[in-house]
């Protein structure tokens, strides 16, 4: 939690740096900030379309730059490695680390998974309205009538049941869990390789891995952000069609 306090209130102040003195022709932080919300910005219009981006751009755009900048200050030297522990015959073993990757704890990843979802009902009911959204759900498709309708309602209401049990429970799960597991491995790769190499080698053999580290913790922040507005187009597609 200290970790991803810090992380939130260091990206708030370098907005707000960047934002201090807006400038016509901008340069130098305010560019790269704008160059950052732009990029976003016309990545998720090409996915959810240009009149639902609107709703959902903040969200998005903000849990991919929080994700990405968790990801990367969790290989600060010194993360998972500095804390409580006790003395081995390979030399002393952190147990209980000071400071923790953000997203190596998996009740972070579950929290913003958790949100995205209801966040997603929101927006699905915004789409379609309650009553559409319920049909949606659990109304018989294809437009079929008469004794076809009836004949056909009780499958679509088991898959609508299906449908729920997949928005509250598969989704977040695996938001979840790929998160977390992808960053996970990683921590405990960089000090498994900390302790099998010795001192003086560990911080020249280890680049690769930091290498390879900052590309997962970029992938894994896009694939959580795209995740959740392939989900989103998938609720909102109805609308959209419509305009």
């Amino acid at each position: 939690m200290v970790v991803a306090w810090v992380v939130a209130l260091g990206l708030i102040l370098l907005v707000q740096a960047g934002t201090r003195k807006v400038q016509l022709l901008p340069g130098g932080l305010q560019n790269f900030l704008e160059f950052v919300v732009e990029s976003l910005h016309s990545l998720l219009e090409g996915i959810i379309g240009p009149h639902f981006v609107k709703r959902t751009f903040p969200f998005m755009a903000t849990v991919f730059i929080f994700i990405l900048a968790c990801n990367w200050t969790g290989l600060i030297p010194g993360f998972a490695t500095i804390g409580w522990g006790h003395a081995t015959e390979h030399g002393f073993k952190v147990t209980t680390p000071l400071l923790r990757p953000v997203n190596a704890d998996v009740n972070m990843t579950m929290s913003m998974a958790v949100t995205f979802t209801l966040l997603w009902c929101v927006w699905y009911v915004q789409a379609h309205g309650v009553g559409g959204a319920i049909n949606h759900l659990f109304g018989p498709k294809g437009g079929v009538k008469g004794a076809a309708w009836w004949a056909l309602l009780l499958i679509f209401i088991f898959v609508g049941v299906l449908e729920l049990v997949s928005i509250f429970f598969v989704r977040p799960l695996g938001l979840t869990i790929r998160l977390f597991g992808n960053i996970y491995a990683g921590d405990n790769l960089l000090e498994a390789m900390g302790d099998i190499i010795p001192a003086p080698l560990s911080a020249l053999t280890m680049l690769p891995f930091y290498f390879l580290e900052l590309i997962v913790g970029f992938v894994q922040a896009l694939v959580f952000m795209l995740l959740c507005a392939a989900f989103t187009t998938a609720a909102i597609m109805h609308e959209e069609e419509g305009h």
